[in-house]
């Protein structure tokens, strides 16, 4: 498999060295962190009343004629636990995959199916840096230790905003097709995904198994820990003097993939065609 997009975990933390996210900005930031958690159940309302109050984020909310309130609840306390893990500095590989997973709920993959534009989810992050400032202001902090943890929090919450556009750019590759390949899931891998059974995965005519195979690692990363192995490949390009080297993914000994019931190794491989009304199948070892 080639040309998959990297690991929700592996680009947490690649970014947040790329950041320079080190334990200063923690230090400056958790200078503050009482004050922002004092206002923080004010500025989880305000972010709502505004959004319900901008026409355009009030009709992707579906809130145009009045606020539903059980989806108001829903979504101020998903909100709520993002800011109680954001206060805490969360760096964990658990909330690398919470926040792919939120970007994957902005592209209309949540319970509600509702698509919420990248753009407007990237403005909401800086106005809530806008309001973490005004805090610190109304608090009396004094401005340099303001301006250094703003400095801190302004890393941490632009490596966020990176980990949310990754899990929405793979979600909206996801549903990218004008048919749907049924991928059955088996064995192991099937408790691994929370019993998930079967993904549908949209590709467009000549797609091959390993384009469906593609879309199905980047949406489950759970699934591409279990199933694949990195390995690495050089290629030579005319125009350079260096060799370019670049991960590959192939399947751990023992994993099958099977096209209508036929293992892909005895058909063309990754390279095999798939059609409207083909079913393809992942069975780990000891299947």
């Amino acid at each position: 498999l080639h040309d998959l997009a990297p690991d929700p975990r592996d680009e947490w933390q690649r970014m947040l060295r790329f950041a320079a996210f080190g334990q200063a900005d923690k230090d400056a930031m958790a200078e503050t962190v009482e004050v922002l958690f004092r206002r923080g159940t004010e500025l989880v309302a305000n972010v709502y009343d505004y959004l319900s109050t901008v026409p355009e984020t009030a009709a992707i909310l579906g809130w145009e004629e009045h606020v539903d309130e059980a989806h108001l609840e829903e979504r101020r306390r998903f909100f709520t636990i993002w800011l109680a893990r954001t206060l805490g500095m969360d760096t964990s590989d658990e909330f690398a995959d919470y926040l792919f997973r939120a970007g994957q709920i902005h592209a209309g993959h949540g319970p509600r199916r509702i698509h919420v534009p990248h753009a407007y989810v990237r403005i909401s992050i800086g106005l809530v840096l806008a309001m973490f400032a005004d805090y610190m202001r109304e608090a009396g902090l004094e401005g340099e230790k303001i301006a250094r943890a703003m400095a801190g929090w302004n890393k941490y919450l632009s490596v966020q905003m990176n980990q949310m556009e990754l899990g929405y750019s793979v979600a909206r590759e996801f549903d990218d097709g004008t048919f749907r390949v049924p991928v059955g899931i088996y064995g192991l891998l099937r408790l691994k995904m929370d019993g998930l059974s079967e993904a549908h995965v949209a590709v467009r005519p000549r797609a091959t198994v390993e384009e469906v195979l593609r879309k199905f690692f980047n949406y489950y990363p759970v699934a591409r820990r279990e199933a694949l192995d990195v390995v690495w490949e050089g290629h030579e390009k005319p125009d350079s003097l260096w060799m370019e080297v670049v991960p590959v993914y192939r399947l751990k000994s023992g994993w099958r993939v099977l096209l209508n019931g036929r293992e892909i190794q005895y058909l063309r491989g990754m390279a095999t065609p798939v059609r409207k009304g083909d079913q393809i199948d992942i069975f780990p070892p000891g299947r």
